[in-house]
């Protein structure tokens, strides 16, 4: 997801502050239009899961509700997934009567910003380091924001603990994360010729990972969380990626070994499981994937709903540097879709990311998990 930015800072900056008056002028003559504001009963509306609760989110693009948002204003994206459609964690959100809104903003030529929301995931963010994918090279002037931020996400827990203090139990804490730390490794492992030692080093690194995670939960736990849902990687092996690269089979392999270590190090951590649940993205993802059509899907991962190679081609004509990165969901709105509707009948908006479908369906399936843990219906 590397790139340049498409403006210069000063005029992207200036094109921001253009798009929050005109949506400012849209949404009061909209309000106008319907002859009021807020309905009174509106803050007593018991919501569909019969609970109200706030979410509080860390992790990478799958959980990213809009850190890199300011990019809409050149290409109409926003999010990692069919925009503008949601992702799943603002699906369970809404699911449990709240809102969730990034906790920063930036990136792509602007320095990153707390914004007062919970939303703390940012796309490619590994669990403990930098850089992380799609992060620029610390070659390139002001690399911290030049592209994807990737702040990882043990540094996400620390911002919100600096922020809030602790956790409360009228909290949900959805929190993902790995699979960028095993696209990472991968990058490494192949750069060095995925040589048996450079495999045995990625492996073990990936482990690693997978530990600091559990780590991160159990500290979560400990600063006061009572309803906790760790989200695993997805089987990886299983998407567009692995399959146009023949790699389906180390990338099963891969994430399983995440997984396996991850739920290994929670039971040697003794964390308190009763406000912990493992939410089985893995098992999840490939039982969708084999019946894709009865779960509403024409396309399983053979393609992507994002026009992938019309999205670099359009970004190569304008002469953007590092045409190549906009090949990303990222950067993907209804004007670049496969065909119309694609994000409701493909599983995937690129070669890893979920499309608003795909996402609603996890949603509802953590729903699930969370009401059979206790929480709501």
């Amino acid at each position: 997801m590397q790139s340049q930015q498409p403006f210069p800072t000063r005029a992207r900056q200036r094109l921001l502050r253009t798009a929050q008056v005109a949506i400012a002028g849209a949404a009061l003559a909209l309000l106008a239009a319907c002859g009021g504001g807020d309905d009174n009963n509106s803050a007593s509306n018991t919501p569909p899961s019969g609970v109200k609760m706030q979410i509080v989110s860390f992790g990478d693009s799958l959980s990213d509700v809009g850190t890199y948002s300011q990019i809409k204003l050149g290409f109409g994206g926003g999010r990692f997934t069919t925009n503008p459609g949601q992702v799943w964690t603002q699906n369970v959100a809404q699911y449990y009567g709240d809102t969730l809104q990034p906790a920063n903003q930036g990136g792509f030529g602007i320095p990153l910003q707390p914004t007062g929301g919970l939303g703390y995931a940012q796309g490619g963010s590994r669990v403990t380091l930098q850089p992380g994918i799609g992060h620029a090279d610390a070659s390139v002037p002001n690399a911290d924001y030049a592209q994807a931020t990737t702040t990882p996400i043990a540094d996400q827990v620390k911002q919100y603990l600096s922020q809030h203090g602790s956790f409360n139990a009228n909290q949900i804490v959805l929190i993902n994360g790995g699979a960028n730390d095993i696209f990472y490794q991968a990058q490494v492992a192949q750069a060095q010729g995925n040589t048996p030692a450079a495999q045995l080093a990625a492996a073990q690194a990936i482990g690693l990972a997978a530990q600091q995670l559990a780590g991160l939960v159990q500290q979560i736990v400990a600063a006061g969380a009572t309803h906790v849902f760790v989200a695993n990687v997805p089987d990886i092996g299983g998407t567009p990626l692995a399959l146009q690269g023949g790699t389906q089979a180390a990338f099963t392999q891969l994430s399983g070994l995440f997984n396996q270590t991850l739920a290994g190090t929670l039971a040697a951590l003794k964390v308190d499981m009763t406000k912990v649940v493992v939410i089985d993205a893995f098992k999840w993802q490939d039982g969708i994937a084999a019946n894709y059509q009865a779960n509403g899907f024409s396309v399983s991962n053979t393609d992507t709903a994002c026009n992938l190679k019309a999205m670099v081609a359009a970004a190569t004509q304008y002469g953007v540097a590092n045409a190549s990165a906009f090949g990303s969901s990222l950067f993907c709105s209804p004007q670049t879709y496969t065909v119309a509707n694609a994000d409701q009948t493909y599983m995937f908006a690129d070669t890893v990311h979920p499309t608003t479908r795909l996402h609603a369906l996890f949603a509802q399936y953590v729903e699930q998990q969370i009401a059979a843990s206790g929480v709501g219906k």
